[in-house]
């Protein structure tokens, strides 16, 4: 098999070894005579891969045993539901840096749940810029501050995190989690959907401070409180348990990379090679988000009319590339170059790239 250099932004690319160490315990995991996704969740095995899951996730982004780790269903789309409901309670306000689609989605499923508002927001821009937030001024009435960290479809990502003081900052870091260091202690709660850089669709990880799970609100269904997961390890209801075990696997091969250090260097690099190709076409390719602002995770461009962003797209498919259209919401093109991502795919496109402008430019 002639494996393609995968750019899609999720359902993204695992680490080669990942897969073929998944394959070979699939039909049978060690020595229990059946695979994991026949496996009882309440078996020794299953409570052990968690329990080992959640600790080397806290491990790698270096935070200590006052932060928990769930893992939770329904991708980050649940979180935009579930982080209100437990924490928007009466007389607060949620406030929402509205810095992407994704972070606009939070923001409107918080007005379903009760008061929230836009402490700051990037579309008047056409989501070309963040917000400044450095100097935020947040209000005593807040129950919390959410932020996207990266923006997949836009292609912008914060370099720095306000400073909320006692409020809990809440991060959704689904795109951009290990990729690259952060001071995780300003944050009382991030959560990514693993389909990035945890590992496989399917399973959401939720890190959270344990007094804030202690916060929640209690008078929800029981299967909407991060306090029920945390309660039960993670094992309330039935879990995806083979997309534990592949976060575990991924979490492994993060360790092995040299952790989350050589990763960002590894990324940086990585994503040079594409905005270089981007900057070196004196206009041919036009990058959507102003410099300052472009993401590590997602490069996104324009070309000057769909035609010929469409023929890019179908020569690019004849050569092994998979996944560069934009998103369907706003067109244009998309890189991907999330962890698994290796060097050699991110110099091959740039290379693609610079060959298409000698073709059509």
């Amino acid at each position: 098999m002639k494996r393609g250099w995968n750019f899609n932004p999720g359902p993204a690319a695992l680490p080669l070894e990942v897969l073929e160490q998944a394959k070979e315990a699939f039909v049978e995991y060690g020595d229990q005579g059946l695979s994991l996704l026949e496996m009882s969740h309440r078996s020794r095995t299953v409570e052990r891969i968690v329990a080992e899951t959640e600790r080397l996730l806290l491990d790698l982004i270096g935070l200590s045993s006052e932060y928990r780790v769930l893992f939770m269903g329904g991708g980050a789309s649940a979180q935009f539901a579930l982080v209100p409901m437990n924490f928007l309670g009466e007389g607060k306000v949620g406030r929402y840096l509205v810095s992407g689609s994704f972070a606009e989605k939070a923001y409107r499923e918080a007005l379903t749940i009760g008061q929230a508002e836009a402490l700051a927001s990037g579309k008047a821009e056409g989501w070309r810029k963040l917000p400044d937030v450095r100097q935020l001024k947040v209000a005593t009435d807040t129950a919390y501050v959410h932020m996207t960290t990266n923006n997949t479809i836009e292609g912008s990502q914060f370099r720095d995190l306000p400073d909320t003081g006692e409020i809990p900052l809440i991060g959704d870091m689904t795109s951009d989690i290990l990729s690259r260091r952060l001071d995780w202690t300003k944050f009382a709660l991030v959560y990514a959907a693993a389909q990035k850089n945890l590992g496989p669709a399917g399973v959401t990880a939720v890190i959270v401070r344990e007094e804030l799970i202690k916060a929640g609100n209690k008078q929800i269904p029981s299967i909407f409180q991060y306090r029920t997961y945390a309660d039960n390890s993670s094992l309330y209801n039935t879990p995806p348990v083979h997309a534990i075990y592949m976060m575990k696997l991924t979490l492994e091969w993060t360790a092995r990379q040299g952790g989350i250090p050589e990763l960002e260097k590894r990324n940086e690099r990585k994503i040079g090679f594409l905005y270089e190709a981007i900057d070196a076409g004196d206009g041919f390719y036009q990058g959507i988000v102003e410099k300052p602002y472009r993401s590590m995770m997602n490069a996104t461009w324009r070309m000057r009319d769909e035609g010929l962003e469409k023929q890019f797209v179908l020569e690019s498919e004849r050569e092994g590339f998979i996944g560069l259209a934009g998103h369907r919401s706003v067109g244009g093109l998309r890189a991907s170059a999330y962890n698994a991502v290796p060097e050699e795919a991110c110099k091959a496109l740039a290379e693609f790239m610079n060959d298409f402008i000698r073709k059509h430019g």
